[in-house]
């Protein structure tokens, strides 16, 4: 069988030439800046880590806190599971330190492996700065070092802006559409304006922020359409894959923040509790997957597995949160059910959920990966239907011709060739046994009838 694809030639020559290359004196040039810029934000950093610890170990007593600050409520709970306000800054020190060395290594090595990529050589500039850029770790150096506040903001602001420019050029390097050019432009013009804004937002006049949301809001909606379309009309496979681990990673950080916060919206108690104590570690390590899958959108490694991971979030995902909405419902449902006829109605209660909700995990986890498959994945679920059906028609078929053409009606509608061909090989004549004349009995070499 001969099964052309005829669009694949053409896929390939455009991944394979759609980065620009460095030629050699820029590219001397580009690493001397990356080198730079990374010396700089390590210095801001190892700089900013004792003001940032004695920061969090001070009691917050003003409308902006720094985010992981102790408030009088929070400390009263941290004493209570008997720990310092010391050992709290210390661990949280640590943990954005090890966050940050996760950055800086991802960065490193896309610079190590492709630094003659300017795309490239950019997002690892953005992984280099982006963690200050999306922290508040130089908060607290800037309002008490001078000398700091200055390289620090230039930082925060050069962060950004590549961080705009990476994800509108992101993953072929060109701007697509055209017009995504001036809203960069537009960008970079909004964020020089921020060098001159107090650090403090309260400082600012309320209608001031109202009118800072509104070009925010514009530049994020044009740079989402910009990348709806250039992956549905412009990428390529081997793009869309590249495109996929991106916004995956920032859809889990999306939903763990709004996750975590809208709780803490319902029940405002819940903000004195050690819910909150852990909101910021939660989030650092949470960051953790933004330069991990630019690393993987970058060297290319794996891409085809983040189907199989979107898959098995969206399973799982579902399938968690309609058990727990079941295992508490039943909980509710079979204590007040049980109150009046047994003393012990909880436990019981929580014994029967349990069971429940062992016994829906599996029928359930498959109702929901095949709705799914059908919905998401319909090509895929298609061409598992299509297969299984002709596994059977194997079992039942015995013409040849008719076989034929069931294999080829399978291969075009599962992997949609641009050309299909059978070759079966033709069967040998057989070949007339050979005898040997001289080992023959001699009445039958005469001829005569034995």
């Amino acid at each position: 069988m001969n099964v052309q694809h005829a669009p694949t030639a053409r896929t390939e020559s455009r991944e394979r030439h759609s980065y620009p290359r460095l030629q050699r004196r820029w590219l001397l040039l580009a690493r001397a800046v990356w080198v730079a810029l990374v010396a700089l934000t390590l210095l801001i950093i190892l700089a900013s880590m004792p003001a940032f610890d004695a920061q969090l170990q001070a009691f917050c007593r003003v409308t902006f806190c720094t985010p992981g600050q102790l408030s009088l409520d929070t400390a009263r709970t941290l004493h209570d599971l008997g720990l310092t306000p010391g050992l709290y800054a210390h661990l949280n020190v640590a943990l954005i330190v090890a966050t940050t060395m996760v950055w800086f290594a991802v960065a490193a090595i896309i610079f190590w492996r492709k630094s003659d990529d300017w795309l490239a050589l950019l997002v690892s500039i953005m992984l280099v700065t982006g963690f200050l850029g999306t922290s508040s770790l130089t908060s607290p150096l800037e309002a008490t070092a001078s000398a700091w506040s200055l390289p620090s903001q230039l930082l925060h602001a050069l962060s950004l802006i590549d961080l705009f420019l990476v994800f509108a050029l992101f993953p072929s390097g060109r701007f697509v559409p055209r017009w995504t050019r001036w809203v960069v432009l537009g960008w970079i013009a909004l964020t020089g304006l921020t060098l001159f804004l107090p650090n403090d937002p309260s400082a600012l006049p309320s209608w001031f922020g109202i009118l800072l949301v509104v070009p925010l809001v514009g530049f994020f909606l044009s740079l989402t359409v910009a990348q709806v379309y250039r992956y549905r009309s412009v990428s390529s496979p081997l793009e869309r894959q590249q495109t996929k681990w991106i916004v995956y990673s920032l859809a889990v950080v999306v939903v763990v923040f709004f996750g975590w916060y809208v709780p803490l919206e319902i029940i405002p108690s819940m903000s004195s509790s050690v819910y909150t104590l852990i909101s910021t570690p939660v989030f650092t390590v949470t960051s953790v997957l933004i330069p991990l899958s630019f690393g993987i959108a970058i060297l290319r490694y794996r891409l085809w597995d983040i189907d199989v991971l979107i898959n098995r979030t969206l399973v799982y995902g579902s399938l968690t949160g309609m058990l727990a909405l079941v295992y508490v419902g039943l909980i509710i449902g079979l204590s007040a059910l049980l109150r009046d006829l047994i003393s012990q109605g909880s436990s019981v209660a929580i014994v029967i959920s349990t069971l429940a909700i062992a016994a829906m995990f599996g029928p359930l986890r498959q109702r929901i990966q095949r709705i799914i498959d059908r919905h998401f994945y319909r090509s895929k679920y298609d061409a598992a239907k299509i297969i299984e059906a002709f596994s059977m028609t194997l079992r039942n078929e015995v013409d040849l011709q008719q076989l034929s053409e069931h294999l080829v009606a399978v291969i075009q509608e599962t992997m949609q060739p641009a050309h299909v061909s059978l070759w079966l090989c033709p069967t040998a004549p057989a070949r007339p046994q050979s005898v040997d004349w001289n080992s023959m009995p001699l009445a039958l070499q005469d001829g005569t009838k034995v």
